[in-house]
């Protein structure tokens, strides 16, 4: 079975085309019906195997000189990453319908559609899971297909046929995501059909992992925050192996990535960035909103200074594609520093200064960022050639997710950076 990536299915807001009852038109659209999986078949599909190829990574995580990499709705790749210039697969953690994961004394936790599950990696040759905490991700849903009691989830779609439609009353308008609904199912267009068929750091303790910019989970002391539509979950860690679901507040529909810094969680969404104080872990409080253009927006902070990446992209529906450097001095009054041009800007991360910068098809780049004001002017290296997504940037070692594998560079003489190692991604 084919578990469909959730950030692909997560049906994002909804904008309708104005249309006449005077002109009427008829289309072709690839007919689809949603094939649902019943919990008990989800949770069936959870196990640790040998190694496998990685088709379409997703999001990366460190942890104790091991790399985990999301193979996107369908689990995890454990790499052996005590010699970055030789990384080795361990093996294959299969997780239908995952996308995000965090790791804090030796146990992982990820999602696997609507559920939160924890697994016991303290042995990596048989990690095994310990609890679930079922139906906590209620926002998820394909195509607006939401979880059902009976059914289950939404897991993949059956192509029936092509069906004509004829549009002119309002009763059949064209989504976001290029179709219809029709029925009981969906129908594509030929452009979003083949789309659809194509598609398939932050502060560190000694027990606690590393993410990636893009990440919509993060730990922040014993706490997991997790973002789930508009919302977030907070969940208390105390008691490692059951995690206690403490509150869920509302944020933005939005808000797409979390990192945190000095009890403050900074999030960035497609409208701008989010300062949160976490003095109170259970109840986190909105401090102040930095707003810009509308785009896909990652966030890192280091000292008194928060680094934004800017790009278009058919989700984000942005227009500008920049690095933006904010002032947090005053967390209650962030202010724009200055603004760098880039390609397409995707994930980021800061070490002491030294700025890592994924720029799409333009390739990694690293900037000597100690000088906030004339960044640009201090470009050490770009690896071209290279569609970089998201890197983490640790013990002197940059850790890079592109479309096509897994890159590792020493930083260690910033005069001289090196390359030491890629994993390739094999494209089905």
């Amino acid at each position: 079975m084919k578990w469909i990536p959730r950030f692909f299915l997560l049906l994002f807001a909804i904008s309708f085309q104005q249309c006449e009852d005077t002109c009427v038109t008829e289309n072709t659209y690839v007919y689809l019906k949603p094939v649902y999986s019943t919990s008990a078949e989800i949770k069936a599909a959870v196990g640790f195997d040998a190694p496998q190829d990685i088709h379409q990574a997703g999001k990366i995580y460190f942890y104790e000189n091991y790399l985990f990499i999301n193979e996107i709705g369908e689990g995890i790749h454990l790499i052996d990453n005590r010699i970055p210039a030789s990384p080795k697969p361990l093996g294959f953690l299969t997780i239908p319908g995952n996308l995000d994961l965090v790791i804090q004394n030796d146990l992982l936790y990820a999602d696997s559609y609507i559920d939160l599950v924890v697994f016991d990696i303290s042995n990596l040759s048989l990690i095994k899971e310990v609890n679930r905490i079922e139906r906590l991700f209620e926002a998820y849903n394909s195509f607006g297909f939401y979880s059902d009691p009976l059914k289950g989830v939404v897991t993949d779609w059956e192509k029936v046929e092509n069906v004509t439609v004829q549009r002119g009353t309002c009763n059949s308008q064209i989504q976001s995501w290029g179709g219809i609904y029709i029925d009981d199912g969906i129908g594509l267009t030929a452009g979003a059909f083949s789309n659809f068929k194509t598609m398939g750091g932050s502060a560190q303790t000694a027990t606690q992992g590393i993410g990636g910019s893009m990440a919509r989970f993060t730990l922040a002391g014993n706490y997991l925050y997790a973002l789930d539509g508009s919302n977030m979950e907070i969940l208390n860690l105390a008691n490692g192996k059951s995690p206690e679901v403490k509150k869920e507040i509302e944020i933005s529909w939005d808000v797409e990535t979390l990192f945190p810094h000095e009890e403050k969680l900074f999030m960035g969404a497609r409208s701008g960035m989010y300062i949160y104080d976490l003095e109170v872990p259970e109840s986190p409080k909105l401090l102040s909103q930095y707003a810009h253009v509308q785009s896909c927006d990652p966030v890192v902070v280091e000292g008194d200074y928060a680094y934004v990446t800017l790009r278009n992209g058919n989700t984000c529906q942005g227009f500008v594609n920049q690095l933006e450097v904010i002032n947090i001095k005053d967390v209650k009054a962030p202010m724009l520093v200055n603004t760098y041009a880039m390609t397409n800007p995707h994930g980021l991360a800061i070490d002491n200064g030294l700025l890592f910068i994924c720029d799409g098809t333009d390739g990694l780049k690293v900037f000597d960022a100690k000088d906030v004001k004339t960044i640009s002017e201090h470009q050490l290296v770009n690896y071209k050639e290279i569609n970089a997504l998201d890197v983490i940037a640790f013990n002197n070692v940059a850790m890079m997710i592109s479309s096509d594998g897994l890159y590792q560079y020493d930083y260690s003489d910033i005069k001289n950076i090196k390359f030491l190692s890629k994993l390739a991604i094999i494209k089905l």
